[in-house]
């Protein structure tokens, strides 16, 4: 571990969609990591939304059909649990202008003054790849899972491999001033140094 990120706390946000024009999520997973050190296991929760899942999304990107979700709570119904897990903790996401978009509407309390983005990162780590999706950086980066981490396009698999990627790519930029610089999407607050109380408040 790099200790220049030892006393920093991130949580990576992966959501997925209903895939109607208006989106709302299906399923959200978080990871913790503790500097650049996963901890536990990824937090995961189906949630119905107040529109059907079209068929198109459900085929070719994620499987989650209606029926999956049938029984799920809302988001509203999940909101306080969501921002408990979510906490104060620095949010991470593979272009991560969608989870703060989507998350943003449906999630209104949650308000963190920076996200980093990992494919903003992967742009300035490694320039000149041919592509900066998840699957050419995990490959780029040997980053292989098991495959009891379940598939691709589901949240809990990619943000679990968000947070392999990312602890890759920190550890190439050394340095958190150049890691904000870098991974932050526009218009976060990038504070000098931020640190983690006991308390476990950021900034």
């Amino acid at each position: 571990m790099t200790p220049e990120f030892d006393d920093l706390r991130f949580v990576v946000v992966d959501v997925e969609g209903n895939g109607q024009p208006t989106p709302e999520v299906v399923e959200i997973a978080l990871v913790h990591l503790d500097g650049l050190t996963i901890v536990g296991e990824p937090h995961t929760w189906l949630i119905k939304p107040s529109q059907p899942i079209t068929q198109l999304v459900t085929k070719k990107v994620h499987g989650i059909t209606n029926a999956d979700v049938a029984q799920a709570p809302s988001i509203e119904e999940l909101a306080d649990e969501l921002l408990d897990s979510l906490g104060d903790r620095i949010p991470i996401a593979h272009n991560a202008s969608v989870e703060r978009k989507v998350l943003g509407v449906q999630l209104p309390e949650w308000q963190p003054p920076m996200i980093l983005d990992t494919m903003r990162l992967a742009k300035k780590v490694w320039p000149g790849l041919g592509g900066y999706g998840l699957d050419p950086l995990l490959a780029h980066a040997q980053i292989v899972l098991a495959d009891e981490r379940g598939k691709r396009h589901r949240a809990g698999f990619d943000a679990y491999a968000t947070a392999r990627l990312f602890a890759v790519l920190a550890e190439a930029t050394d340095a958190r001033d150049t890691l904000f610089d870098w991974a932050s999407l526009p218009g976060s607050t990038l504070p000098s140094r931020p640190l983690i109380s006991q308390e476990g408040t950021l900034w």
